[in-house]
């Protein structure tokens, strides 16, 4: 009934849109601070349910940043390989217990600070991972679901740990999500 009356909300009243909020606390050897997201559940209405729910139940915290690409963009989300204190040798490989999700593509351009999904080959594959974009990478557009925007902290997504090598994974202590939470 909740999901049927929020899918209704945003019919009926678009402004209800993108009202939810999600605050990232990073911490690590290269960023240390509060990213805000406005999460765009307009564009993205499946993707951003998803996210929130992980939140919510604490599956990103302390969840790494494993791929870090100078210019490009930072990504995490891996709730089964990336969390501190486990092998990372697997982190992005991984999602969650809950089912992938089909591609909900926008006209919403990968501008910086974009917040886009992480998924495999196959469109429909994103589960948990998302990645944020350090710069303008307009080649994903309509090719990647775009899920939200950072509206505060853009200066400690800048400072993320980089990764080296083609893939950006991060070598050493990669930074981390302490806690991720929610507001509506």
């Amino acid at each position: 009934m909740y999901r049927l009356a929020a899918t209704l909300a945003l019919v009926v009243c678009p402004a209800l849109a993108g009202a939810t909020e999600m605050q990232i606390q990073i911490e690590g050897e290269g960023a240390n601070g509060i990213v805000t997201i406005d999460l765009l559940e307009d564009v993205a209405p499946n993707h951003v349910a998803q996210i929130a729910a992980l939140a919510r139940e604490g599956a990103y915290d302390g969840v790494v940043f494993h791929r870090v690409i100078d210019g490009f963009m930072a990504q995490t989300g891996d709730v089964q390989f990336g969390k501190m204190g486990q092998d990372l040798g697997r982190a992005g490989r991984g999602g969650s217990e809950r089912p992938d999700l089909a591609a909900e593509f926008s006209d919403v351009p990968f501008d910086r600070g974009v917040v886009g999904m992480a998924r495999s080959q196959h469109p429909d594959s994103a589960n948990s991972q998302f990645f944020i974009m350090f710069d303008e990478g307009h080649f994903l557009n309509g090719q990647y679901t775009v899920v939200g925007r950072v509206t505060d902290g853009m200066d400690v997504v800048d400072a993320i740990k980089l990764g080296s090598g083609q893939n950006g994974a991060v070598v050493g202590q990669p930074d981390v999500m302490k806690s991720v939470t929610i507001t509506d």
